[in-house]
């Protein structure tokens, strides 16, 4: 009787700790990246808005070459840790930035929220850098943005790489309902760790968890547990309409630079599933038959799968992702 009680106190308590999150400010101002962040204000008419990048100098001499990294609506640009030494150590200058509304960026509340506005600011951050051309390298929302950037300045985009990337097809027009902003918001106010956990656990990593997704939850989670949470859910509810009125699969036929998809085809994260019936949740979301559209529905494209991976390659599987990330690089090198 004893020991069970043991066991229980320690399930419990053991719980207790996985829930319990630090508080890492609106901004991430708690949390460490794996670089050193600049901040880069961005005029507009209303004051200047900072935008938080890393920018990571190659080693040794480096290869001339500049790879954009865009990240995922639940992801800030620190979760490209590992792809970021892999890239710098085979001779790449890498830019990472936390896009406007997300992670140390800023959050204004009145901020015209679009891909196009999104892409704008990011060239206007490499002009700031001196950065003309670039790879852009997209993670799931990263994934439109980094196809809205090759549309609008296919001159400065050496090549489109879009890892797992949302939007490779049209919720709206697949038959899932308009939700709202204020019902966005509403959702993202009350989120919690659990909450978090349970999406990503459920989602990303076909019911699998281990040790190293934690730190990428708890990060998340870290921006709901402060006073100021109602900034990042106005945001994030903001930026969950842009994803779901601005698709960009309708234009994959305009793009004009070698595209490499990477897709994991255990993946079936799909916008506003917990709206839909039980038939169009099944429809909803199948990466292996969406990454062969996409490959041809964008010329000169090449589709790399990774058969029991899911929506985080670089993540779930960083040494076969990587490797094959490097050879797609080489072959955009000696083209």
């Amino acid at each position: 009787m004893r020991l069970t009680l043991i066991a229980v106190f320690c399930l419990f308590a053991g719980l207790a700790r996985a829930q319990s999150v630090e508080d890492l400010g609106a901004d991430l101002e708690n949390f460490d990246y794996p670089h050193p962040v600049e901040v880069f204000d961005l005029e507009t008419l209303r004051g200047p808005v900072p935008m938080a990048y890393m920018d990571v100098a190659p080693e040794g001499e480096g290869n001339g070459e500049t790879v954009l990294l865009l990240h995922g609506k639940n992801f800030c640009a620190a979760y490209w840790e590992a792809t970021i030494t892999t890239l710098v150590d085979a001779g790449y200058r890498v830019v990472a930035p936390d896009q406007v509304g997300f992670c140390k960026s800023g959050k204004p509340a009145a901020y015209g929220y679009s891909f196009h506005q999104l892409a704008a600011n990011t060239a206007t951050l490499l002009d700031e850098l001196e950065v003309e051309q670039v790879t852009v390298l997209g993670h799931s929302m990263g994934g439109m943005l980094a196809t809205r950037f090759a549309l609008m300045f296919p001159e400065r985009t050496d090549r489109l790489m879009l890892v797992n990337p949302i939007g490779l097809e049209d919720w709206k027009a697949e038959g899932v309902p308009y939700r709202g902003v204020d019902a966005w918001y509403r959702r993202e106010a009350g989120k919690d760790f659990t909450a978090i956990r349970r999406y990503q656990q459920n989602y990303y990593y076909d019911g699998e968890w281990k040790p190293e997704y934690e730190r990428w939850a708890r990060m998340l989670a870290g921006m709901y547990v402060g006073d100021d949470v109602s900034r990042v859910a106005w945001a994030q509810a903001l930026t969950y309409d842009m994803v779901y009125t601005q698709p960009v699969v309708h234009e994959f036929g305009n793009i004009q630079v070698p595209t490499t998809l990477f897709i994991g085809q255990r993946d079936r994260t799909a916008l506003g599933k917990d709206l839909v019936d039980d038939e169009l949740v099944d429809r909803l979301g199948d990466y292996p038959a969406l990454g062969r559209a996409a490959r041809d529905a964008i010329p000169d494209a090449e589709l790399v799968t990774f058969d029991d991976i899911g929506h985080l390659p670089h993540i779930e599987a960083p040494a076969r992702f990587h490797d094959a990330l490097l050879k797609a690089s080489n072959v955009s090198a000696t083209e």
